[in-house]
């Protein structure tokens, strides 16, 4: 089998509990259930599709990246829904003309921006594409998990057609920040042996105050945190926050 991107190696490890996990949050905090709502960074679109199965009934994928984009359709092709799709930067998306009433991204996208200038940028966009009191949810990791937990953290699994080795270091000199080692062996029957896949990412975090005061900057108010997909508060060994924002 040829991989020409790892979109599909991707979608095939994704934890299944946390698209319910996002899902059930999304369903205790969204007030606006029959408003449009965007899927920002929304990958292979299974929590689009999962949101639209339970009651959200006009839900759009927005991603980067046209492979996943790709799976998305082909998702929602075998769920029999109408997932609208649009390709683009969560950094600048002023093409696009429609407003929703709630905008959703989860599974950390914004910490794969580069600083906080591209962070205040993502969320002006997502200010100016919100109607008047609409909703913004998100999560990021925090800075207990690029400095503790993820440092020397290594996750291994295989079947029979494909190995994948994780491991995530620290990066000197920059603050709250992490490399992920990702390398896959996957069957290739052309030459009946394992390819090698390997891609570095880099996600970096900052503390909460830097949250807020970017939010508020960009137009947001009513900024609410939370841990363990919005079941607990925070503690300073919480690994994920969970922010629910209003536009001002």
């Amino acid at each position: 089998m040829n991989y020409q991107t790892f979109a599909k190696l991707y979608d095939d490890l994704f934890d299944e509990e946390a698209y319910q996990d996002w899902l059930s949050y999304a369903q205790k905090n969204i007030t606006d259930k029959d408003g449009k709502l965007l899927e920002l960074a929304g990958g292979a679109g299974r929590l689009a599709i999962l949101l639209k199965q339970n009651g959200f009934k006009d839900v759009t994928v927005f991603d980067l990246s046209p492979e996943m984009l790709t799976l998305a359709a082909q998702h929602a092709e075998e769920a029999n829904l109408e997932l609208p799709l649009i390709e683009g930067d969560m950094r600048e998306w002023s093409d696009l003309k429609q407003k929703y009433a709630t905008i959703t991204s989860f599974a950390d996208s914004f910490n794969y921006l580069a600083n906080t200038r591209e962070m205040l940028d993502a969320f002006k966009q997502v200010a100016k594409h919100l109607e008047t009191n609409g909703q913004f949810l998100f999560d990021v990791i925090s800075p207990w998990q690029t400095d503790v937990y993820y440092p020397g953290y290594m996750f291994n699994w295989h079947d029979d057609e494909t190995a994948f080795m994780w491991s995530s270091y620290g990066v000197e000199g920059m603050t709250h920040t992490v490399e992920h080692e990702l390398t896959f062996f996957v069957y290739n029957e052309e030459i009946d042996g394992y390819q090698q896949l390997q891609e570095i990412h880099t996600e970096r975090t900052y503390d909460l105050e830097t949250y807020t005061r970017l939010l508020q900057k960009a137009g947001f108010k009513d900024i609410k945190v939370s841990a363990d997909f919005g079941r607990s508060e925070v503690t300073p060994e919480t690994d994920r926050w969970f922010f629910s924002a209003t536009k001002a």
